[in-house]
């Protein structure tokens, strides 16, 4: 019987560089099968549609959730967020190991529905690095600004329930600790 992958789950808040830091784990290790979540809101600028995430409007998503798509999924400012259930099961099943990054919320949602899997929590080095990191962007207002950081707050509480903790002080550093952590877990199978 061959090996089914397993997934590996990054969340961070938002301004956390999770996006940021994923990219560079999946550069990392090209074999890493990703999942572009589906979104509602519109692309950022420089996003791509497939790449970045699946843009679709809220009608479409909300079709799939009534119909059982999403593994995960969740309302974020406004804006829904979510998984395929169907990209994962095949991706799993064909043995390839799956990497995600998604919000905190979709994390406990994935982890009663893979509770194998392996949840990483991306930190920002503060919560006054968090800040400054959500106003270099330039695409929120103050309001949404301090939205993200009481939600951030929150977030924060929560990361005693991952697997492990990374602090993103440096993109390279924290992507090359999620790499080993990938890669130490995939020796720990392999010679089971």
């Amino acid at each position: 019987m061959a090996r089914r992958g397993r997934i590996f789950v990054l969340s961070a808040p938002s301004g956390a560089g999770k996006s940021t830091v994923g990219a560079r784990v999946r550069q990392m290790l090209p074999d890493l099968a990703y999942s572009v979540s589906l979104t509602t809101r519109p692309p950022r600028p420089g996003e791509r549609d497939g790449v970045d995430y699946h843009f679709v409007s809220r009608q479409e998503f909300q079709h799939r959730i009534a119909a059982g798509e999403m593994a995960e999924w969740a309302e974020i400012y406004g804006n829904l967020y979510g998984t395929s259930a169907k990209v994962l099961q095949e991706t799993l099943e064909e043995g390839r190991d799956l990497f995600l990054d998604i919000d905190v919320e979709g994390a406990a949602q994935l982890r009663r529905r893979f509770p194998d899997g392996v949840f990483i929590f991306l930190e920002p080095p503060s919560l006054a690095e968090l800040e400054r990191r959500l106003r270099a962007r330039g695409t929120e207002d103050e309001a949404t600004i301090q939205r993200r950081l009481a939600r951030a707050a929150s977030e924060l509480a929560q990361a005693h329930l991952y697997d492990h903790r990374v602090v993103n002080d440096q993109v390279e550093r924290a992507a090359a600790e999620i790499v080993e952590i990938i890669r130490r877990d995939r020796a720990r199978r392999a010679s089971a």
